[in-house]
């Protein structure tokens, strides 16, 4: 099994995600990462799924996806053609002996402070999976308070877009 990226484009509707989603657990596909929200057309969201799946019940997801009537487009993104992100928001214990030592791997990772208390820093960082766990494992010895972490989210390296034409199906 691989990890595979799907970029799902639907219908900005009540219920199309509930509908999605539950496409892929009647399939038995556990979701790895969800995220979604709405494209440059108000009228158009975009689900980004990521799964763990063989090629095969994949390609049958995909088909079953493509004939729900409010999905418009479906393109799995290769790691190779896209930029792929996550946000993370973790809070670290950072009193003042250890503090510049929290700032220095804040500094390191390209992440930034979001907001100071005398005994913690929330720090914000985006990347990818591997650059987020990395600082979450050098930030874990100050001891992690508290965190939460967004599903992947990824577009097609280049010019072409996939929302070119959102309008597939709408004006029917």
């Amino acid at each position: 099994m691989s990890k595979h990226t799907l970029s799902v484009l639907v219908e900005n509707k009540p219920g199309v995600l509930a509908r999605v989603a539950g496409l892929f657990s009647r399939r038995g596909f556990n979701i790895d990462s969800l995220a979604v929200g709405e494209t440059e057309h108000p009228e158009v969201s975009r689900i980004t799924v990521v799964v763990n799946a063989d090629e095969q019940p994949l390609e049958q997801v995909t088909k079953q996806l493509n004939k729900l009537v409010n999905v418009l487009k479906i393109v799995e993104l290769e790691p190779s053609t896209a930029v792929q992100r996550e946000l993370l928001l973790v809070k670290v214990r950072a009193d003042r002996p250890v503090r510049s030592q929290v700032l220095e791997t804040v500094e390191l990772f390209r992440a930034k402070v979001v907001d100071v208390a005398p005994d913690a820093l929330t720090i914000e960082a985006t990347g990818t999976a591997e650059k987020l766990d990395a600082l979450l494992r050098d930030l874990e010895p100050y001891g992690i308070k508290e965190m939460v972490q967004s599903g992947l989210v990824a577009i097609g390296r280049g010019s072409r877009s996939i929302t070119a034409n959102p309008s597939l199906r709408l004006a029917a």
